[in-house]
């Protein structure tokens, strides 16, 4: 990869894409400097809302197994937020024996073949201590086998402008020509935002709003779990505190619940066992569980709720991508002053050069 000219663009590629949240992350903070060259995403609802989202004229990729790393194009940033469900503490906590564990392997013979001046990954918190701190030590092994620095950080979505108590790890891994001595992860920019800051600015359909039955069969689910001494369960939240951490499954939606006193039409809209409950108790809408990721309030949201909650649960926080991605940016516009200076040096010591007769 040759040095960047003023104003050429770098070129990236995103792997496991999901609706684009790592990529909105690198473009904010890049603008006009940044280029998509290459997507890869199976899961086809996710497409439909990455596509509505990016005007790209390039094909959305499907199985990343399939494709010869010899077919995708050269590239300067790699992207890559490999699946969740490997590594969570939600899931099975199989790792590199679940089957999506080595799809990690496909990010790695991509690297082997391209040579990116940058890898970033995103993943859960659990995946440094998965398997006794094995399966991330084979990824940090991979990476400096392939001849990266590896820098990485646990960083907390409540510290970047959402009020989204999520821990995940990123990994921002240097070309060794062109790596810092170290990487500095941006701090916190701002933790004063709560659930209020994020609701929908009018009254949202009674159908998130939670069913008599169901609020009552929730009820009974949680005094079973507190019998036998563990917090599973729904949880309401407080409108000037932060939610949880949104998650594709499992009780994700029960766990963040709100009071919303602002309904006025208490008919079902859907099938519902019971009444809508009385108590203004309600699910998160979809656009609110994707201003906790961070997305901004132009995101398209183009599929069912059903398929919103999973692509925003399995997605990113966009705002800490950013923040991370302009430090990025800062570092690789230093190596290239410093490459051209060099570069100027050189040129300066072979004109010096010539055929002088030092006798």
């Amino acid at each position: 990869m040759g040095i960047k000219e003023e104003g050429e663009m770098y070129k990236s590629i995103d792997l496991f894409a999901g609706i684009g949240g790592i990529r909105l992350g690198f473009d904010q903070a890049f603008g006009n400097n940044i280029k998509t060259v290459f997507i890869s995403e199976w899961d086809k609802k996710a497409v439909e809302t990455y596509k509505a989202n990016f005007n790209d004229n390039i094909d959305v990729v499907g199985d990343i197994t399939k494709v010869d790393e010899k077919d995708i194009p050269d590239h300067d940033i790699l992207l890559a937020g490999f699946p969740c469900q490997a590594f969570s503490l939600a899931g099975h906590k199989r790792g590199f024996e679940d089957a999506r564990g080595t799809l990690f392997f496909d990010v790695a013979r991509i690297i082997k073949k391209h040579k990116p001046k940058i890898v970033f990954c995103e993943n859960v918190k659990n995946l440094v201590n998965h398997d006794g701190g094995r399966t991330f030590q084979t990824i940090k092994n991979i990476l400096e086998g392939l001849g990266y620095v590896v820098f990485y950080k646990v960083l907390n979505s409540k510290n970047f402008g959402v009020p989204q108590n999520r821990e995940r790890i990123y990994i921002v891994a240097f070309r060794k020509d062109i790596a810092p001595e170290k990487f500095i992860f941006p701090e916190k920019t701002d933790d004063t935002k709560v659930i209020k800051d994020i609701v929908e600015e009018g009254e949202v359909s009674s159908k998130y709003y939670l069913s008599t039955a169901y609020l009552a069969s929730l009820k009974r689910h949680k005094e079973r779990h507190a019998s036998k001494g563990n917090g599973f369960g729904y949880e309401i939240r407080e409108s000037n505190s932060v939610a949880g951490a949104i998650v594709c499954g499992g009780m994700g939606r029960e766990r963040n619940l709100i009071i919303d006193e602002r309904l006025t039409n208490f008919t079902p809209v859907t099938h519902i066992k019971g009444e809508v409950n009385r108590d203004y108790i309600r699910k998160m809408t979809p656009r609110e569980w994707a201003r906790l990721q961070g997305f901004p309030n132009d995101f398209e949201l183009v599929v069912a709720d059903t398929h919103l909650y999973k692509q925003f649960g399995n997605s990113v926080t966009v705002p800490v991508i950013r923040a991370i991605a302009e430090q990025i940016k800062k570092y690789l516009e230093k190596e290239k002053h410093e490459s051209k200076k060099e570069k100027k040096y050189m040129g300066g010591l072979l004109l010096c050069g010539g055929d002088y007769d030092y006798r």
